[in-house]
């Protein structure tokens, strides 16, 4: 389908996205922030909606969204223990900006989402900051890293480097284009499933790498944004469909895995205060399906950019996780095949970076 000019999530206009990185001999961890739009959250809230497919996960701020199907925060990703630092800062980010909230207004509902990154990272180390959280969202932009960076930092993809992807596509609707985008935060799969343009290449990687089976324990985050006129349940269909482009590479969503999804539209402002009744424009569902095909064919995309764009490292135990694409040119040089080659074509298209 066709792509938009960056092919990320910041081809939805207004959207930003920063990241705060640690890297060091004992940390390797960080934070990603994403601006839904460039005005006040908490005064222009937008419509939202969260699909859990498997549940196995500590974000914070779900319960709010799916209850009144809007958002009112920017949107944190990080690991696991810094869920409540994260929100924190979220608190302060958005008290300071509204004397209101807590005061006049009700409370607000922080947005912040998860994966556990302890087996490249020193978790119980704990070393995300509240600064660390305010460098991320101060380095937002429309133009920001994939790969291993913020909190992509430590995380895995069919035990090979996960981290942050991302990906567009654009629709046309009585002959004006809209932009439907995603963001990842890879740490699912087990390798033994991996399949690439149709070929099981996870069971020769296993068999080369002498790789144990492991339990899928990890998670994946899907953050899917739109300005396209939706309302809260249409955004809920669109982002199940979030899981059809999660398992084409082979997943199957384990017991121990946490697949949450949350879906917004920027064109589906509610002020603070407004009139009583109000009346919006949302989309005929007779077209909805051209939706649901977008989504899974860019977060198919997106989880390959998150393999593709992250740098291979070491767990904290010392043992070698790799990058994808080198792991098939290794195999390549070793025994070469058609197949293979193929396939290292076939990912070349996601590697380089897109602006």
């Amino acid at each position: 389908m066709k792509k938009g000019r960056k092919n990320s999530i910041a081809d939805v206009a207004g959207i930003t996205v920063g990241h705060h990185t640690i890297k060091n001999e004992q940390f390797q961890t960080g934070v990603t922030a994403i601006f839904p739009h460039q005005g006040e959250l908490f005064k222009e809230k937008l419509a939202a909606a969260v699909y859990v497919a498997n549940g196995f996960g500590k974000s914070v701020g779900l319960l709010q969204v799916a209850e009144l199907g809007m958002l009112e925060t920017p949107i944190l990703l990080t690991n696991t223990f810094a869920v409540g630092t994260a929100m924190n800062a979220l608190f302060r980010y958005s008290i300071n900006r509204n004397k209101e909230i807590g005061d006049s207004a009700g409370t607000v509902n922080p947005l912040v989402f998860e994966c556990n990154d302890g087996e490249i990272n020193d978790i119980r180390g704990m070393p995300i900051t509240e600064k660390d959280v305010e460098i991320a969202m101060q380095s937002a932009q429309s133009n920001f890293e994939e790969g291993a960076v913020g909190a992509g930092t430590g995380m895995r993809c069919y035990q090979l480097k996960g981290g942050i992807g991302s990906a567009s596509r654009i629709l046309t609707f009585n002959g004006k284009e809209y932009t439907l985008g995603c963001l990842v935060l890879t740490n699912y799969g087990q390798l033994r499933d991996l399949k690439l343009a149709g070929y099981p290449i996870g069971a020769d990687l296993v068999e080369y790498y002498q790789e144990k089976d492991t339990k899928e324990k990890g998670s994946v985050i899907t953050i899917l944004a739109t300005d396209i006129p939706l309302n809260s349940r249409q955004l809920k269909r669109i982002s199940k469909r979030a899981t059809v482009g999660i398992t084409r590479t082979g997943a199957f969503i384990g017991s121990d895995s946490g697949e949450i999804t949350l879906a917004f539209s920027t064109q589906q402002k509610f002020q603070q205060y407004s009139a009583e009744f109000s009346s919006r424009q949302i989309l005929n569902e007779e077209y909805i399906d051209g939706l649901f095909r977008a989504v899974a064919d860019m977060v198919d995309e997106a989880v390959l950019h998150s393999l593709v764009k992250s740098k291979a490292t070491k767990t904290r135990n010392g043992k070698a996780i790799y990058n994808l694409e080198q792991s098939i040119e290794i195999l390549q040089k070793m025994q070469p095949n058609k197949k293979y080659q193929e396939i290292l074509e076939y990912l070349q298209k996601f590697s380089a970076s897109e602006y």
